[in-house]
């Protein structure tokens, strides 16, 4: 989370991290060669929901590590960037020097960031990481750097610096901060996870997720087998270890490496719950955090699953609301009518679909309720959506839906697909235990979901079922984050978020000993640089000052 949104063939929002990441042992990495020291001087992608086919929602959690010396109450004591108490196979990750080069497009800086591949045994092998930086381009005294991500899990944080946040950031905050990204462990430039090729691919997307009889079942169930099984031949090496609690000790690498006794970072959708179990790791060095469209870590993966469900639910009533008051709704005039003239739509998909001008791919009801989930993530994306309904409900021609959900899976025209969508269930699928282990326990839950959802419920209940068969076990656990001792952290909620709810952010402030809850009454997912003045003001100023908005504040 998509910020640039969707969620993975089924959507991004996470759950469970990999094997424990305690204290290590073995033989320190080998140093990068020295580089020049650093001069002084696109909306966010949203959480995915958790899974691999239609939107799949996801759970996520906190693992604490074994016995490593950085969660909170172990923290050593800064005086430096490097930590005196990280232990000694540690020190020359933490007493590494970016190598920086130019890099496209102009202005941009590149590196590589050593990490442990297992942080249990550092000495096992290590992962290179793609780090990016533009540098603060003043006036005024530099602050340091300024972390971003986008969310996902699975989403490019080095892509989205280059695209967005890298020139379109307030000015006053790009004046006095770094601006810097590192593609998390197994996305992107950061050795990259792959599971299947493209055409592969384009059969996974089209499996039936409202599976009608026992054929459907099992057929929906081995394509979820057989993803994980691509997942485990192309990338076994780092499939364990993709964690969020390993993306997060990362960072740290990255803060000591950058100079900074303190992260400061900005993240969107799953971007809240890195920054968050930052923070409860290093709680004494988490400095000015922002948590944007929060993700609740003490839920289990089918609450998580059942309230991102419903979130979905709202965003589609407003979307509804917003048809029916214009002349061109395909949907009909009144909001009521909308939900079941679209799940009309769909049922007609699953019996027949609609071909495209694609030749080789016609659209299934998988496929349209993708392009109908991606386009909640973002009420600007609302009159696209309606064009598009228009043309396949009117017209008989599902392009324009098969473009929008072809968007939301990062498939390039080429039939090759980004990394996104396996990044994104193998992030999730460490992250906490499975949803669900059977057909049979979602047949159970089913009333639940579709209560939550009339429209988008079944789909979603049955894409919960993506972590049954991953090759990796979970090692995570629901777990509240608490952080204590670490400076103010700001969390902000949007009202109609249709993939973080409203209550994951309240839920989230509570937790943090030093959280403060920043309220955008509004749609979409996420709420800063979304247009909000009284937003953007409000995270600058503690971006700039380290000074939170007051307790209670809303904005609109």
């Amino acid at each position: 989370m998509r910020a640039t949104l969707r969620s993975g063939p089924s959507h991004p929002v996470g759950n469970r991290p990999p094997s424990p990441v305690g204290r290590a042992c073995g033989s320190p990495p080998r140093r990068p060669s020295p580089g020049r020291p650093p001069v002084r001087g696109r909306r966010p992608r949203g959480r995915r929901a958790a899974g691999t086919l239609l939107p799949v929602l996801a759970a996520l959690a906190l693992l604490l590590p074994g016995c490593a010396v950085h969660g909170s109450g172990t923290e050593a004591s800064l005086t430096d960037a490097r930590p005196a108490g990280a232990p000694g196979t540690l020190t020359a990750y933490y007493d590494q020097e970016l190598d920086w080069r130019d890099c496209a497009p102009a202005g941009f800086q590149c590196a590589t960031l050593l990490a442990p591949l297992d942080y249990a045994r550092p000495g096992a092998g290590e992962i290179k990481l793609a780090v990016a930086r533009k540098e603060a381009t003043g006036p005024g005294g530099r602050l340091g750097s300024l972390l971003v991500n986008p969310g996902g899990p699975g989403g490019s944080a080095v892509g989205y610096l280059k695209a967005h946040a890298g020139e379109g950031y307030p000015d006053e905050v790009r004046a006095r901060y770094d601006m810097v990204a590192v593609d998390p462990r197994g996305v992107a430039g950061s050795e990259p996870v792959r599971c299947l090729d493209g055409a592969r691919m384009d059969a996974h997307v089209q499996v039936d997720v409202t599976p009608d009889d026992q054929r459907e079942r099992q057929a929906l169930v081995t394509a979820l087998r057989e993803f994980g099984q691509g997942c485990q031949d192309r990338s076994a090496r780092v499939l364990p270890h993709v964690s969020t609690v390993e993306a997060a000790r990362d960072m740290d690498l990255l803060r000591a490496a950058l100079g900074d006794r303190k992260l400061t970072y900005v993240g969107a959708s799953y971007g809240t719950f890195l920054g968050a179990t930052y923070a409860g790791l290093f709680p004494r060095r988490a400095g000015r955090l922002v948590l944007d469209g929060a993700l609740d870590p003490s839920l289990p993966s089918q609450r998580v699953n059942e309230d991102q469900t419903a979130g979905f639910e709202t965003a589609f009533a407003a979307f509804a609301r917003d048809c029916t008051a214009r002349s061109a709704c395909p949907l009909g005039h009144e909001p009521q009518q909308v939900g079941p003239r679209l799940q009309d739509f769909f049922r007609q998909l699953d019996r027949t679909p609609l071909t495209t001008s694609d030749q080789d791919r016609d659209l299934g009801e998988a496929l349209a309720t993708t392009a109908v989930i991606a386009a909640m993530y973002d009420e600007g994306a609302w009159p696209r959506l309606r064009t598009a309904l228009t043309a396949a409900m009117t017209e008989h021609d599902g392009s324009a839906l098969l473009a929008l959900a072809d968007a939301y899976y990062e498939r390039a025209p080429d039939g090759d697909y980004g990394n996104l969508m396996f990044a994104n269930a193998a992030v999730n699928c460490l992250d906490l235990p499975a949803a669900f282990t059977s057909p049979e326990e979602v047949v159970e839950a089913l009333p639940a979901f579709e209560r939550a959802s009339p429209v988008f419920g079944r789909g979603l209940a049955w894409s919960s079922l993506n972590c049954a068969h991953w090759p990796v076990p979970a090692t995570g656990a629901p777990h509240r984050i608490e952080a204590r001792g670490a400076a103010p952290i700001l969390v902000i909620g949007t009202t109609r978020d249709p993939a973080t709810p409203y209550r994951w952010a309240r839920s989230l402030a509570d937790q943090l000993d030093s959280g403060t809850l920043l309220t955008y009454d509004g749609d979409g997912h996420t709420a800063y640089g979304r247009g909000s003045a009284c937003i953007d003001r409000a995270v600058n100023h503690y971006l700039l000052t380290g000074t939170p908005p007051e307790a209670g504040k809303r904005c609109s």
